[in-house]
């Protein structure tokens, strides 16, 4: 790492262009040099004695020949025929001023690299709590304000960028990292815990698993942020149960060894409505088919109400998963959507099917489903059905609850991992939404901050998206309005920002940008990158543009390696080997 310098004079202010409080140009000395993202200092002393101090970043740099007057007369320059001279100039955008006092820099004043000064330019002085967000391009930390990131002043992380080469997961599981390992909670950290979805491959099923790959000069990178490169230490994975009914064993791919597989008994799914969130993707659903959701969903909780809670005779116990509905015993959700069917169509069997009618004697249609439309009826049991299908697997009603291991429990780890990428996108809504409205509701029961919960949420766009509703987007925007309250936090993560609740994006304290589509840098969400649009385009994996509060421009980081493994190939063995494990995990699997 480079050990900083003193002072370094680098140019002079710039008199052929307009230098204002905000920002100025320095023509920069033969000598020396600035780049993009140097942090700079000048010092300009007003007419009753005070000297006030500038700071910036340096936002553009350009060159050119001084002397010529066409553009081919630079290959005479170069032949030596015609005299000119280069110039090399450079623009800063302010970002402190100290004190306070609003007054351009004059021509000719000097202009120096901030080495000893560089927290001051960039607020970290100010910082109580700090949280390191990378290195920068001098190679000295940069860092972030936790209060920012706890609820404390604000919360929420936003991470836009290009699939596969923005690294969001990457940078957003070092962030959780840098939380849970810095001193940036104090003992906060303790007990605060995480929630990670994983819905692309295997990266995230290894986090407790040291990273092979993982180079010196990675590990040069984390001793420079203050933190031990080290996998994450209490980590919990999840992943759901297989489809086909059996034992409860993960349905995941290589790790299969301390993978506990979750599913939720038909009883929970019908008390605790979960049926809106088998509809979560139809973002365009009308007020009707949402009327009528609610009110099966509200007869389907009645029927879960158990014997020793009030409900009728031969209804079960709590412990029981099934429920039943007239006469019929119902053990899981493709039948709970046939025996709905058959209520919306109890008039019709009548005519045809006797015993049908005698298991649902009692049951009053209208109060299933009001008055409905039929387009309406028929377009919910549609989509009843084809979730069941996808969805199924995930709620059983045939044994009893398995003791506890079957659920997703927060409080047994530090950070749990909850695996999607095996199941339908109509399933991993299911799951997603179930989640959040457990741990909405808990802590709005709770009505306290702590324990910190962090949410990492990718594809963020999938479930929150722009246009349309979905109680899913309903929990999100919740979240983002009122989660700091309640010490949720928002990590998200999408390829397009354009394309998620304005809201939850504005509701975002961080907001990260890696590389961009050139076409999505160009629109408005991106706005706050200012002159560093361009650059968006041209990122490489593992820099990222970050925005907070205190600091009015965005500033450039790089983060290391993962120091945890990301892929079955990266895992360490106990001996240092890689790969050894992952056979194991390949052998169990076979």
């Amino acid at each position: 790492m480079k050990s900083p310098a003193r002072r370094v004079l680098v140019g002079q202010i710039l008199g052929r262009e307009d230098a204002t409080p905000l920002g100025f140009w320095v023509a920069v000395h033969g000598d020396a040099y600035l780049q993009l993202d140097d942090v700079v200092l000048v010092k300009t002393c007003l007419p009753d004695g005070r000297t006030i101090h500038l700071y910036g970043i340096v936002d553009l740099v350009r060159a050119r020949h001084e002397g010529t007057q066409f553009d081919s007369d630079v290959f005479l320059v170069t032949d030596g025929v015609l005299p000119a001279t280069v110039s090399m100039a450079a623009r800063v955008a302010v970002t402190r001023v100290d004190p306070e006092v609003f007054v351009p820099p004059r021509p000719g004043e000097s202009v120096f690299l901030a080495i000893e000064e560089r927290d001051a330019a960039l607020f970290f002085d100010a910082m109580v709590r700090r949280i390191p967000l990378g290195i920068g391009r001098d190679e000295l930390p940069i860092y972030g304000n936790a209060d920012f990131l706890d609820g404390t002043r604000g919360a929420h992380v936003n991470i836009s960028g290009v699939s596969g080469v923005a690294t969001k997961t990457s940078y957003a599981t070092f962030l959780l990292y840098n939380l849970f390992h810095s001193d940036c909670l104090g003992e906060r950290a303790l007990n605060s815990r995480a929630v990670i979805f994983n819905v692309k491959g295997e990266d995230l099923l290894f986090l407790d698993q040291p990273n092979a790959r993982l180079e010196a000069d990675a590990r040069e990178i984390y001793g420079a942020l203050g933190l031990e490169a080290a996998p994450f230490q209490s980590v919990r994975f999840c992943a759901p149960v297989r489809a086909g009914g059996g034992p409860a064993l993960p349905d995941t791919g290589n790790r299969m060894q301390g993978v506990t597989a979750f599913y939720w008994t038909l009883r929970e799914f019908a008390r605790e409505r979960f049926l809106r969130f088998l509809f979560a993707d139809a973002d365009s659903e009308s007020e009707h088919l949402s009327s009528l959701i609610e009110r099966v969903a509200a007869q389907l909780a009645e029927a879960a109400r158990s014997e020793t809670a009030g409900g009728a005779a031969g209804a079960g116990t709590d412990a029981d998963p099934w429920i039943k509905i007239g006469a019929r015993r119902v053990t899981s959700l493709p039948a709970l959507a046939e025996l709905v069917r058959e209520i919306a169509e109890l008039e019709d069997l009548r005519g045809r099917d006797g015993g049908a009618v005698v298991e649902l004697q009692g049951i009053d249609r209208h109060r299933w489903f009001g008055s409905a439309a039929p387009g309406t009826l028929s377009a919910f049991l549609r989509r009843l059905e084809s979730a069941a299908a996808r969805v199924g697997h995930l709620v059983r009603g045939e044994r009893a609850a398995e003791a506890a291991d079957h659920r997703i429990d927060l409080a047994r780890a530090q950070v749990t991992v909850v695996d999607l990428h095996n199941l339908h996108e109509r399933a991993q809504r299911f799951v997603v939404g179930v989640i959040l409205k457990r741990l909405f509701e808990d802590k709005e029961e709770r009505g306290s901050r702590d324990p910190l919960t962090f949410i990492v949420l990718d594809e963020l766009n999938k479930y929150a998206p722009r246009e349309g509703w979905s109680p899913i987007k309903e929990i999100l925007l919740d979240i983002a309005e009122r989660g700091r309250s309640l010490g949720i936090v928002l990590i998200g993560a999408q390829q397009t920002a354009s394309e998620v609740e304005r809201r939850i994006v504005a509701n975002s304290s961080f907001r990260v940008v890696g590389r961009l589509d050139a076409a999505e840098a160009a629109r408005d969400e991106y706005g706050f990158l200012g002159a560093a649009r361009p650059r968006a385009a041209i990122l490489k994996p593992g820099t990222m543009i970050v925005l907070q509060p205190e600091i009015p421009l965005p500033l450039h980081v790089r983060f290391p390696f993962p120091a945890w493994a990301t892929r079955p190939g990266e895992v360490a063995s106990a001996a240092g080997a890689p790969g050894e494990l992952s056979s194991l995990y390949e052998r169990l699997e076979r």
